[in-house]
């Protein structure tokens, strides 16, 4: 495979500093310690290393073609190529190299601050539940109809992408749903790749500093970008900088939806359900072509809004209008108002790990009128400590009962932690007991859940781990939850 014309294909522009650009390569590489005889290596500089720096050894090690983006030297004898971004590069010839396999799926990009997530996982609910098989990337990992595979970033690197693509095809996926962060956009991981469906749920001030974006208008300028590869896009027109992408879109078609009159696909008639084995949302959901009313299992309104994005991508792929009614009656998404228990009372896991996040969650808990909200959190170890404050005050001012534990207590003593949650929530007024322990902490919330409480397990969500001086263990909130509930006598 001549891989370097073919990545022609998808924009990779490069100079010929020598020998021969049309030569075979036996595999395309980034990792200097994966180096393979014969392989194109793409030379790139991180954070912490820069690749450039070991040429000598990377060619030592058999690598017969390389990709470089800044002046450098180079021995005689292998074939060099010059780039202006190793990254963008990196994206093209890794589409090429597993023969460009998202062309080969109907494509859903989903990006925006919050949302992204559970947005994705109701996308391929629907799908599946038309028995689409579909992949999905993002925050949760990748999945391949029923497998997961673990992912570090939201959006991983390019060659991981495209090699999870390439998967997808190979087992039969017929679609796929991925996350797509501004930072990912940034880095070109997304790069070379076109979506069927662009979606955008909402912005707000994030993911802001050093290693991140300098500003607001950069960030957004990253949100925006999707709209330049994507053939329409569908946009939550509620958002104030709505317009920003409406206006900056090169897609062919470009749609809304919104509460309000004039947007393409619209919610009205939203209400929130509380039943002894459902807590959710309804609304009626309408568009020129259809009006229906649609169950929603995970509890909140900005859910509905994230099923509202699900719907309105579901009525641009041309699904039923059956799907739309009971596709996402029973959704859970992993760490995310995830219902984990629900009959005399309700317990729910969250990744929520911040003061906004968790001020969010126990008012819309709140709306659902519990007999008591009792909320169980920790805070990460070598973090801000502003954040432990918040959260104490928080929990102390919203729940009826905080019980503090770990977290991620990483190089920090957790009994520490907890003091400093404590300093917050005592001068609240608000009732809260401590125990360190996190698995006895939720035991206890659940083994003492009276009948209309609602308990709330927060700040690790998804996570499988507790991090303890460097370390991690393996620990699911959602497991320990299905323990303490089968320790009770109930299912």
């Amino acid at each position: 495979m001549q891989l370097i014309r073919k990545a022609a294909e998808v924009d990779f522009e490069y100079t010929l500093l020598q020998g021969d650009a049309s030569c075979e390569v036996s595999s395309l590489c980034y990792d200097s310690r994966k180096v393979k005889e014969g392989c194109l290596f793409i030379c790139m500089k991180g954070a912490k290393f820069d690749s450039h720096t070991i040429i000598p050894e990377i060619i030592k090690n058999g690598a017969a073609v390389l990709v470089i983006d800044q002046e450098c030297a180079y021995p005689e004898g292998v074939t060099v190529l010059k780039v202006k971004d190793s990254r963008k590069a990196l994206a093209c010839l890794s589409a090429a190299w597993f023969d460009f396999p998202s062309r080969k799926m109907f494509s859903v990009g989903i990006t925006g601050t919050k949302g992204k997530t559970t947005t994705a996982h109701m996308i391929r609910a629907l799908l599946e539940y038309e028995g689409r098989k579909t992949g999905m990337i993002g925050t949760n990992g990748i999945f391949i109809g029923d497998k997961r595979i673990p992912t570090m970033n939201t959006t991983p690197e390019s060659y991981e992408l495209q090699e999870a693509f390439a998967r997808m095809v190979e087992e039969g996926c017929s679609h796929m749903v991925m996350e797509v962060s501004s930072q990912g956009i940034m880095l070109h991981r997304s790069d070379a790749i076109f979506f069927d469906i662009g979606i955008f749920t909402n912005i707000s001030p994030d993911h802001i500093g050093p290693d991140e974006h300098r500003d607001f208008e950069e960030y957004l300028g990253y949100k925006t970008k999707l709209f330049e590869q994507c053939g329409t896009g569908l946009v939550n027109a509620d958002d104030p900088h709505a317009a920003d992408i409406l206006k900056n879109a090169v897609c062919t078609d470009m749609y809304t939806f919104s509460e309000k009159e004039n947007a393409d696909f619209r919610m009205r008639d939203f209400s929130l359900v509380t039943e002894k084995q459902f807590l959710g949302s309804k609304f009626l959901f309408s568009s020129a072509e259809r009006e229906t009313e649609c169950l929603v299992g995970i509890p909140g309104e900005f859910n509905a809004y994230n099923a509202l994005a699900a719907f309105s991508a579901a009525c641009l792929m041309k699904l039923k209008t059956d799907t739309l009614q009971h596709g996402l009656e029973k959704i859970r998404v992993n760490g995310r108002m995830e219902i984990a228990y629900t009959g005399e009372f309700t317990v729910l896991i969250d990744y929520a790990h911040n003061a906004v996040s968790m001020e969010s969650l126990l008012d819309t808990l709140r709306k659902y009128h519990p007999k008591r909200l009792v909320v169980v959190f920790g805070c990460g170890g070598n973090r801000s400590r502003d954040r432990r404050y918040s959260m104490g005050e928080i929990g102390g001012k919203k729940a009826d009962l905080s019980i503090i534990t770990a977290d991620n207590s990483r190089f920090e003593k957790v009994e520490d932690i907890m003091a400093d949650i404590r300093s917050r929530i005592a001068g609240t007024g608000g009732k809260f007991m401590e125990i360190p322990d996190r698995r006895e902490a939720i035991f206890y919330a659940v083994n003492h859940a009276l009948p209309g409480d609602m308990v709330a397990v927060i700040g690790k969500g998804h996570e499988d781990y507790q991090e303890i001086n460097g370390v991690r263990h393996h620990f699911l909130d959602r497991e320990v939850v299905d323990e303490a509930v089968r320790g009770r006598g109930l299912s």
